[in-house]
């Protein structure tokens, strides 16, 4: 559409590339909006690895120069450079979950009397400690987002009950479905039958022939590092040993001292295989191939119950309590020992498949979160909101 009103996208870390990218290429089909990918540079290699996975790139990158790499400096340097790419002009501009990049990019775009679109809007754990400084990130933004894109019934409910609590309005509460399952099943198909990496081709053949199970291992939350981590390592070795049949790939956190621990503890295991932080499009591909996840991420809570894998969640507290009550995963902390007994539970079969989809979404939330922007500008009807399926 030429000359389209220009909607900027604000996107700091993979997930928010991962989330953002089913949205950007929903806009462009439509062709109502004009999507325009922010790269902030928070996490500059992983977003760039990540949107190519999609066939995207950034359209505008920040150029920041950080040294101490803490959430000040982080703050300092965002705030006046997307504030220099908003002064051009932009009809909306949405930010995703609850980063420091979300936080920064919703706060600039209000100053400047831009409408704030949140997507992933409404997630709460309930504790402003976990996770940290996530919970905070989000509820402020909360609070000032002009539209809110809820991913879930009850993201969309607890966004309904702070509005009334303040007198607001919640007509401009939206129940779309998580963009995150749009990306996971797109993804996991254009990735089938391409060539694996190397390290991990004994895996995948392993897996294909029957010969093993694939057990997945993701720690990456900051709030597990340290003794925690030494806790989740050691279950996993447990778990591994107790179960002959299993091999194990775990994407270390990039951070050195992270990867140290791991290496220390997993690295001389025959059956672990530790890498680094994988390219979205195989993550999926293992995810997809997997028996159990363990796992302190929130975007595998919601992707893995698209592929019927159920969750360990390493975690004392969750947003995403959905996969739980549904029974696609189950919440345990770190502790080693209520580790090992989930993970054998599942293993032995005693995992009961849920009847329902995924409760996350079925693939058209981009859609109509693209529809709910056009509506928000006036620009189109209000979407109805996403239901989940119960299998029959």
């Amino acid at each position: 559409m030429p000359d389209a009103p220009r909607v900027h996208l604000v996107i700091g870390t993979r997930p928010e590339a991962v989330k953002m990218a089913p949205l950007a290429l929903a806009l462009r089909r439509a062709g109502v909006l004009e999507p325009v990918l922010v790269a902030t540079g928070q996490h500059p290699t992983m977003v760039a690895q990540a949107l190519a996975a999609f066939g995207l790139e950034p359209d505008v990158v920040c150029a920041l120069h950080r040294t101490t790499g803490e959430q000040a400096e982080l703050v300092a340097q965002l705030t006046p450079a997307l504030d220099a790419v908003l002064a051009a002009g932009s009809a909306a501009v949405v930010v995703q979950g609850d980063t420091t990049s979300a936080l920064v990019g919703g706060l600039v775009a209000m100053w400047r009397r831009v409408p704030v679109v949140h997507l992933e809007a409404g997630l709460r754990s309930g504790d402003l400690a976990a996770p940290f400084p996530e919970e905070a990130n989000r509820r402020l933004l909360g609070v000032f987002a002009d539209l809110h894109l809820a991913p879930t019934a009850r993201a969309a409910d607890a966004l309904r009950a702070e509005a009334a609590a303040v007198g607001a309005g919640t007509e401009r509460v939206l129940l779309v479905g998580n963009t995150v399952v749009d990306a996971v099943l797109a993804v996991a198909a254009a990735v089938d039958g391409t060539p694996v990496p190397a390290e991990l081709a004994a895996v995948h053949e392993a897996v294909a022939s029957g010969r093993s199970r694939l057990l997945l291992v993701t720690a990456h939350r900051r709030e597990s590092w340290g003794a925690p981590l030494d806790r989740v390592l050691a279950a996993t070795r447990q778990v591994v040993d107790d179960h002959p049949d299993l091999v194990c790939v775990l994407p270390a956190h990039a951070n050195p001292a992270v990867r140290a621990q791991v290496d220390a503890a997993l690295g001389d295991h025959p059956r672990v295989v530790v890498t680094d932080p994988l390219p979205y499009p195989e993550l999926c591909r293992l995810l997809a191939r997997s028996a159990l996840v363990l796992s302190d991420s929130g975007g595998i809570q919601e992707e893995a119950p698209s592929f019927g894998v159920p969750v360990v969640v390493l975690r004392e507290v969750t947003e995403r309590m959905e996969a739980v009550d549904a029974g696609w995963a189950q919440l345990v902390g770190t502790d080693t020992a209520r580790i090992v007994a989930a993970a054998k539970g599942v293993l032995a079969g005693d995992h009961v498949r849920p009847v329902t989809g995924n409760p996350f979404g079925d693939g058209l939330a981009a859609q109509r979160s693209a529809a709910a922007i056009a509506w928000l500008l006036g620009l189109g009807d209000r979407p109805a909101d996403f239901a989940v399926h119960i299998a029959q």
